[in-house]
């Protein structure tokens, strides 16, 4: 039975995460944390990380909060030797950098996964193999209009794949300096980001050649469909050793959907 630890439990992927990992029959629900109280049942709710490690003992930890709150929680719980899932937004490449100093000295993995999507990381894959052979893409990624960060983490992974993939042909982008052309990561993929009503998650990435487009694109009707990557990840997570980012470095593994780990529901 693997004890585990959500944070960010209010939010509406901490909430989804809480419900699947509840429901499977290798998983237990030891602590729920969020800030904003919420209702966890049987399950002990804490305002914070630092409250829940001193009354219980996770196996693994999964961080969905903030943007603004997932150092500190991932922090936290890699100094306590949790090995950690991370799927919240916004950290910086030196806060990455500091936590997989604290990864390896505690020997707890930390694991970083932009996008949970099966068809996201394949989505990745296959651009990055384009990315040899276009110099110019352009990635419009589509969220709900209360996701806090822009451009998204999917989309700057992307990016850099594409920008670092061996033999990438990619220049930079024509007229990169106007400010309607959106941001220019890497010097090289310029991202653009719509924030909508009605949108989950959505991801577009065009290439440009000699009389012809390529367009690669990921569409997340519902956050289910991010779920089988999160029990993937929380199921392997003890098993590895330092810092990895991505979930295509994970897939090689035996794959589990929620289904065959889900408990009989009784009436």
């Amino acid at each position: 039975m693997i004890d585990v630890l959500v944070t960010g439990a209010a939010g509406k992927m901490g909430a989804l995460c809480a419900s699947t990992i509840a429901a499977q029959d290798d998983m237990r629900l030891v602590a729920l944390v969020d800030p904003r109280k919420g209702d966890g049942g049987e399950v002990p709710w804490f305002g914070d990380v630092p409250s829940a490690l001193a009354l219980t003992s996770p196996a693994v930890a999964l961080e969905f909060s903030v943007p603004g709150a997932v150092y500190e929680n991932s922090a936290a719980l890699l100094e306590a030797g949790v090995p950690t899932v991370v799927g919240a937004t916004g950290l910086s490449d030196d806060q990455v950098a500091e936590l997989s100093v604290r990864a390896d000295a505690s020997g707890a993995a930390l694991v970083i996964v932009p996008n949970f999507a099966l068809g996201a990381v394949l989505l990745m894959k296959f651009c990055s193999e384009a990315a040899r052979h276009y110099r110019h893409a352009e990635i419009v990624e589509t969220h709900e209009k209360g996701k806090l960060d822009a451009p998204s983490g999917t989309s700057l992974r992307t990016a850099r794949l594409m920008a670092e993939a061996p033999g990438s042909a990619l220049a930079a982008p024509p007229g990169a300096d106007q400010d309607s052309r959106g941001l220019v990561v890497d010097g090289r993929v310029t991202v653009h980001s719509l924030r909508l009503s009605g949108a989950v998650a959505h991801q577009e990435v065009v290439f440009g050649g000699e009389d012809e487009l390529l367009t690669i694109r990921h569409d997340s009707l519902s956050r289910r469909s991010f779920m089988p990557g999160v029990l993937l990840a929380l199921r392997r997570v003890r098993d590895l050793r330092g810092t990895v980012v991505g979930l295509e470095h994970l897939l090689d593994g035996p794959t589990v959907t929620p289904e065959r780990h889900r408990r009989e529901e009784t009436t």
